[in-house]
């Protein structure tokens, strides 16, 4: 196994509200490891990006962790001054966002996004600035020429790669990447998976993939983190989850994807939605929507631990 570039403990955040304490991470334990792409899936309102956020300390308020550890490099981020915080982000930890529209700055050009980057945490100057995101975007498939141009002149899939770009820019140890493909359409999708495949592939990636589609993981990731109601439920390799998901969460989603080699004539639905986070039912979190709940599920909330190697669950169905 490669060395570990970032490991949580323990994590919990809250958001307070007027009705209760909405704890959006609980108790999350992970561990990243150089060189991979750890899938992080589950439906909206699990706390996927919540967790994402927390990693660089850019929760939105009300949000605040309440507890547990961020090691990233020997060093509890949590325990860092705002401004050491601000020297990491983009040097060291870098992030792609859901909706590069919003993300862009309209009235900047392209190139002042990616000298500002550069310039920010390097020692370059404007011109050599210039020379290096000139190359980047080259690589990305983008004219050099057109650095100058403002985000609107880009469609969705060029804005994405600006973002890609500016997350590479300064070779960065992490990258989290938040719902990367929300905006894009299905074909601008597949031209931005195989960019990223091969970016992961050439420059040694290490990328938390966060997403609630199966098959962007399914095509990118080596592990795969599964949330659910603010709780990692599993953690395995890719192959292994998807070939024989533990879960029965995991099973739901899986089953609920669509598939052109589907031998019925309806798709499997997960019945019910995610719980109220103000007041999460006892025992396991999933048991009113499991088919497979049985009475202690009810009760008693079952522990996440190795039922096979390398592959984690909590679910009491595997209680020896």
């Amino acid at each position: 196994m490669n060395e570990r570039v970032l490991e949580i403990s323990n994590l919990r955040i809250d958001y307070p509200t007027r009705a209760g304490i909405v704890r959006a991470v609980d108790d999350v334990s992970l561990t990243v490891y150089s060189g991979e792409v750890l899938g992080l899936v589950g439906e909206s309102g699990c706390g996927k990006s919540t967790l994402g956020m927390a990693i660089l300390r850019l929760l939105r308020p009300p949000g605040k962790i309440v507890g547990g550890k961020i090691i990233f490099d020997g060093q509890n981020l949590l325990e860092l001054s705002e401004e050491e915080m601000r020297r990491l982000r983009g040097a060291r930890i870098s992030t792609v966002f859901q909706d590069p529209m919003t993300c862009l700055n309209p009235l900047q050009r392209i190139s002042d996004h990616f000298l500002e980057t550069i310039r920010t945490h390097g020692s370059q100057d404007k011109h050599e600035a210039r020379r290096l995101a000139a190359q980047l975007i080259d690589r990305l498939g983008i004219r050099a020429e057109r650095l100058d141009d403002y985000p609107h002149q880009f469609s969705g899939g060029m804005r994405q790669r600006v973002m890609i770009g500016l997350a590479l820019a300064l070779n960065a140890d992490l990258i989290i990447a938040d719902e990367p493909t929300t905006s894009l359409d299905v074909i601008v999708e597949a031209q931005f998976l195989d960019l990223l495949r091969d970016l992961q592939q050439q420059f040694k990636l290490t990328i938390i993939l966060i997403t609630h589609n199966i098959g962007v993981v399914a095509e990118l990731a080596d592990r795969v983190a599964v949330m659910y109601a603010g709780k990692l439920v599993e953690l395995a390799e890719a192959l292994p989850l998807f070939d024989t998901p533990l879960h029965p969460y995991t099973r739901g989603l899986l089953s609920s994807v669509p598939n052109i080699s589907l031998t019925e004539d309806r798709l499997q639905i997960m019945s019910g939605s995610p719980p109220d986070l103000i007041n999460p039912p006892p025992g396991c979190r999933f048991h009113p929507r499991c088919p497979r709940a049985m009475e202690r599920c009810r009760v008693e909330e079952p522990l996440f631990k190795e039922v096979e190697l390398g592959h984690w669950t909590a679910c009491w169905l595997y209680e020896k």
